[in-house]
């Protein structure tokens, strides 16, 4: 059974690159095709031989055709091999001066000449040479076929000659087709680079259009936290509130209420006033009004004064950073506050923000706590990390064991 497998594996894969097989003809047919586009330049180039004077006539002849040359090598490539070749982004039309200029200039309309100049002459001439394979093996190994319209001569010789081209032209036969395969390969992978975008220029630009898009959905996100924040306060913030005044009042002016409905007015006015503290701390955690409204300095000064522990905070900011910066900015204070408490053992900490020369906004907390502090055991400092990491920020940690924890986080102002 595993012999009659290996046999039938062979004979497939013997048939897919036989002569006679599509794969042979594909390659053959997309080599071949290289003949046409390389006429323009052999018909300067014999044009050049002919009358020496006019030496520019090859080169202005390709450079005018170069265009419409490439977009037939395209097609070759596309309808023949099915490999596409994007073409180059051009931002002006062909045929205005601003579009002229700009293709002289581009490094792709110099890839492409070069391909024009150099490979597609190449191609035709492997192309030439594989017709020639290809005819020269069908007619040796067919030479007894044609033998009779040659001058009848007798001896084994001229026998053995022709059992010599018969081999021969079979040989020719079954090297055609990966001589084919060879050609076609070199010409795609020569026109992917040169007829197409500079892979490493798209890259870059698609680098560029990803951190301009997710810096749109950072700030769609900042704007719905503040939309929420604002419906929060104005809507059910401003109810809660009317709520628990109106049980105060009630619990004030109805001294005479029995003992069990005065006691629900109690619990459901306690109620109401932590529902307002927690709503508060919502409020704060999505967008705080502060932030928006007097800046970064006002916003890190409620979340030192909150904090359980003396916070000194400094804060050095001539102009204000972008909304976006801004928020990653308090929330990580906010988060770094929060790890030292809940795990520094700290007696002091501070808070330091200012503006560098490189415009970036350095944010360096510093605690006298145990230190030790390790990103991978779940302290929070992985959270820290993916919030500053959102804005293509860094963030460095020095905490050695016995302490002090400085945590400096760098935002990069221009978002």
């Amino acid at each position: 059974m595993a012999s009659s497998g290996a046999l039938r594996r062979t004979f497939t894969w013997t048939t897919a690159h036989a002569p006679w097989s599509a794969w042979a003809w594909r390659n053959t047919a997309f080599t071949a095709a290289a003949i046409p586009p390389a006429l323009p330049l052999a018909a300067g180039f014999f044009f050049l031989l002919s009358t020496p004077a006019h030496s520019s006539v090859p080169l202005l002849l390709v450079l005018a055709l170069s265009p419409l040359l490439t977009v037939l090598q395209r097609n070759r490539c596309w309808s023949l091999l099915g490999v596409d070749i994007p073409p180059a982004a051009r931002e002006h039309p062909w045929h205005s001066i601003r579009g002229l200029t700009e293709r002289l200039r581009s490094e792709a309309t110099w890839r492409q000449y070069g391909y024009h100049f150099l490979v597609s002459p190449l191609a035709a001439l492997g192309a030439a040479l594989l017709v020639l394979t290809w005819a020269a093996g069908a007619v040796c190994a067919t030479v007894y076929a044609w033998s009779w319209t040659l001058p009848e001569t007798g001896g084994s010789d001229w026998s053995r000659q022709y059992d010599l081209l018969t081999t021969l032209g079979g040989l020719l036969l079954l090297a055609a087709p990966w001589f084919a395969a060879l050609l076609a390969r070199l010409d795609a992978g020569a026109a992917l680079v040169l007829l197409g975008p500079n892979r490493a220029r798209e890259l870059e630009r698609r680098v560029e259009d990803l951190a301009e898009s997710r810096a749109g959905v950072l700030d769609a996100a900042d704007l719905e936290r503040r939309r929420i924040e604002r419906d929060l306060h104005d809507g059910a913030q401003q109810r809660l509130v009317a709520l628990a005044m109106n049980l105060g009042i009630a619990r004030a002016t109805l001294p005479g209420l029995p003992p069990e409905a005065k006691a629900v007015i109690d619990e459901a006015h306690r109620e109401a006033k932590e529902a307002i503290e927690e709503l508060n701390s919502l409020v704060r955690g999505l967008h705080p009004a502060v932030l928006e409204d007097r800046g970064l300095d006002a916003a890190l000064s409620g979340i030192a004064a909150r904090a359980p522990l003396p916070v000194e905070l400094t804060v050095d900011l001539a102009v204000r950073p972008g909304p976006t910066v801004e928020a990653v900015a308090y929330f990580v204070v906010s988060e770094a506050l929060a790890n030292v408490a809940k795990h520094a053992r700290a007696k002091r900490c501070s808070v330091h923000v200012a503006r560098t020369a490189a415009d970036l906004l350095r944010l360096t907390v510093t605690d006298d706590g145990v230190g030790g502090a390790d990103p991978a055991a779940g302290t929070g400092l992985t959270g820290l990390r993916k919030r500053v990491g959102s804005v293509d920020g860094t963030i460095m940690i020095d905490s050695p064991v016995g302490g002090p924890t400085t945590v400096t986080v760098e935002l990069p102002c221009g978002l």
